[in-house]
């Protein structure tokens, strides 16, 4: 395959992986092996999702509803900023992102 950036002919092919480190709430841990922590490749949190179910089988049923939709008891935040006032699951993710599930906590 020729360079991609021609214009750039010191700029050869690069890896455009992008990694994710998510964090995964205790109750959803043994889907994970009992990991606290997953690394995925993904560019979106809808693909995030999808790489939890590829390498943790039965975890994205209970992440999502079935419309597919977060669960509403779940918050998913991406550098701390909530989804639900992103992209929701089309918000995109850079490498080296940190993306935390979270259980919400109700009570009074």
């Amino acid at each position: 395959m020729g360079n991609p950036f021609p214009i750039f002919p010191h700029l050869k092919e690069r890896n455009t992986a992008i990694m994710v480190k998510v964090l995964i709430p205790t109750p959803l841990q043994k889907y994970t092996g009992d990991r606290a922590t997953v690394e995925v490749e993904a560019a979106t949190v809808a693909e995030l999702i999808d790489a939890l179910e590829t390498s943790c089988p039965g975890i994205k049923n209970r992440i999502c509803d079935d419309s597919g939709k977060v669960r509403r008891f779940l918050n998913i935040y991406v550098k701390e900023e909530d989804i639900r006032f992103l992209n929701n699951t089309e918000t995109p993710l850079s490498d080296g992102d940190e993306v935390s599930i979270v259980p919400a906590v109700a009570g009074g």
